[in-house]
C-alpha cells in the first residue's frame, strides 16, 4: 500500500512533509488541537494535491506512539478503524501508493529516523513542513532542517498548535531565526521543475 522499498529520485529538489497528521488526537487536550489541525488538514490536502500535480512527492512523518511493533499502514487502520477522535483527519489525509512515510520516536523527524537519508536519495533541496503541533514537533523538525541547510517553507495555513498564540510563536521564530518562509499555501506557485519548484508570492 505504501512506499518502503521502492523509491525513485524526483526531478523536483522539493518535497511535502506532514507531521504528525495521521493521530488519534485521543490524548488531554486532544480536543484543542482537533479543532484547529482540522482546517489545517483541509488545506494541506489541498496543498497535497497541488504539489502532487507538481511532481513533489509527499513524505509523512509520524510518531509511533509507543507501538513499536506497528507499522504506518497499521496506524492508520487503527485510527479510522477504533473510530477515534482523530479519524476525520486521517480520512482526509490518508497516503496513497506513491507517498513516502517515516516514523519517528521523538518530535523531531529527523531524529533517529531515516528522514535525511530518504531526502538525500530524492535529491530534495527545499522542505514544506505542515502538520501538528506548530510549536512542538513541526518546529523541531524545522530546527533540524536548518542545522542539515535545507531551505525551509511552513506554511502558516498549514499547521497548528493547541493555541492560536503558540502557533504564532513557533511561526515567527521558525521564520525569523530558521529563514523560512510562512506563506500561507494559497499564495504557493509549484512549477514542476528543478529550476525554481516554488514560487513565493507572499
Amino acid at each position: 500500500m505504501f512506499h518502503i522499498e521502492k523509491t525513485s529520485k524526483s526531478k523536483n529538489k522539493t518535497a511535502l512533509i506532514i507531521i504528525d497528521m495521521i493521530n488519534s488526537m485521543e490524548f488531554e487536550d486532544g480536543d484543542k488541537l482537533y479543532e484547529r489541525a482540522l482546517p489545517c488538514a483541509e488545506n494541506i490536502a489541498e496543498l497535497k494535491r497541488r504539489t502532487k500535480d507538481a511532481g513533489i512527492p509527499t513524505i509523512y512523518v509520524n510518531d509511533n506512539y509507543g507501538r513499536w511493533q506497528s507499522d504506518f499502514k497499521e496506524i492508520v487502520e487503527y485510527i479510522i478503524e477504533e473510530d477515534t477522535r482523530g479519524k476525520p483527519i486521517t480520512e482526509l489525509l490518508k497516503p496513497v501508493e506513491e507517498d513516502y512515510f517515516v516514523l519517528k520516536p521523538k518530535f523531531s523527524g529527523f531524529f533517529a529516523t531515516p528522514l535525511h537519508l530518504l531526502l538525500e536519495h530524492l535529491m530534495v533541496e527545499t522542505v514544506i513542513l505542515t502538520g501538528v503541533a506548530g510549536n512542538m514537533c513541526v518546529h523541531f523538525t524545522a530546527n533540524d532542517a536548518y542545522m542539515r541547510d535545507y531551505k525551509i517553507f511552513v506554511p502558516e495555513d498549514c499547521t497548528a498548535s493547541n493555541t492560536i498564540p503558540a502557533n504564532e510563536e513557533a511561526l515567527h521564530l521558525m521564520r525569523d531565526v530558521l529563514k523560512g518562509s510562512i506563506t500561507p499555501s494559497s499564495k504557493l506557485t509549484f512549477k514542476g521543475d528543478t529550476s525554481a519548484d516554488i514560487i513565493d508570492h507572499g
